[in-house]
């Protein structure tokens, strides 16, 4: 890196964000099936959510973490989307610094949190199937809450300081950030400062935070395992596996996505720059748009609920 004394530092006012490099000519085209992703990703959370909140008999432990989910879901998308179909369609990439930085930091904090969440979701399939006379003795109301209140204060006293580093740094550069939002390390490297410390603090949040989510939630899955496969009765067996069959799929589209973005960024130089910034579009899509789908089509209340909710429909409509 050149010194620091051969450049002209300024402090950024605006970025401008390009979008998916190489791609500028079919912008329009991709924002289609983007929009149709988020209004889905819209639709499906919020009527998941309205769904739980209406229905009694859906208060219970693992439903009040899907509506976290769900929110979490919500944000995240809603913070990247919006001002990423501005650019395809509408050519509006420009954005200020402290807007870039809040864009950054609700990102982040919506990957950590998500990232706690299915955590939970995990203990509490845990308690129900290894020890589920205790279940709702140990599951009460007030520890979800303060189980949602942790997370949430989990994730911002992780992100807060990766914007407060950010804040810190002298640009010199460009201020055209090749993406369709501003990720950490995107901005990061538009300084001319060394960006040794973020690059390590980024790499620490990924092990010490989603990587050790990870490593609890499969260590609660091997647990759980052996409990499914020492009941005595093959329905039992099945009936446990179905009920964590919903929350294993969202664990994949969540964790696969993250780890493979996490490598491909550090060590996949071969990989081409408009692949990786088009995954990590897909990455804050895919998921939030099949998670709530996961769980109408694989939890029978929910499922029943909206079934019946499409019979009225159908009726009022014939009527």
């Amino acid at each position: 890196m050149m010194p620091a004394d051969n450049h002209t530092f300024f402090a950024p006012v605006t970025y401008i964000l390009t979008g998916i490099p190489g791609t500028e000519e079919s912008h329009v085209w991709i924002a289609i099936p983007f929009c149709l992703m988020y209004v889905t990703t819209l639709c499906g959370n919020s009527l998941l959510l309205f769904i739980i909140l209406t229905e009694q008999s859906l208060h219970e432990p693992m439903y009040l973490f899907v509506s976290m989910l769900a929110a979490a879901d919500l944000l995240l998308s809603t913070t990247t989307v919006p001002k990423m179909l501005a650019i395809f369609w509408f050519r509006a990439g420009k954005i200020s610094f402290a807007a870039c930085l809040t864009q950054m930091f609700f990102i982040h904090v919506s990957f950590i949190t998500e990232s706690a969440i299915l955590l939970a979701m995990a203990f509490d399939r845990y308690v129900a199937i290894c020890d589920p006379l205790r279940y709702t003795a140990v599951l009460t109301k007030s520890l979800i809450g303060k189980i949602g209140l942790a997370i949430v204060t989990r994730s911002f006293c992780i992100i807060f300081p990766l914007i407060f580093l950010v804040k810190q740094l002298k640009f010199c550069r460009t201020n055209l950030l090749p993406h369709t939002y501003c990720e950490h390390m995107g901005v990061a490297r538009l300084a001319c400062d060394d960006v040794t410390v973020n690059i390590w603090y980024g790499v620490a949040v990924a092990i010490l935070a989603i990587g050790l989510d990870a490593v609890l939630i499969a260590l609660s899955y091997g647990l759980i395992l052996r409990a499914v496969f020492r009941l005595p009765s093959k329905d039992a067996r099945l009936k446990a596996l179905r009920t964590c069959g919903s929350h294993v799929c969202v664990i994949l589209m969540f964790y696969m996505p993250a780890f493979f973005s996490f490598f491909a960024h550090r060590f996949g130089h071969i990989i081409p720059g408009y692949i990786l910034i088009l995954l990590a579009n897909l990455y804050v899509l895919i998921p939030p748009m099949f998670n709530p789908i996961v769980y109408a089509v694989t939890t029978k209340k929910v499922l029943k609920w909206v079934i019946n909710v499409c019979r009225q429909c159908a009726v009022g409509a014939s009527c």
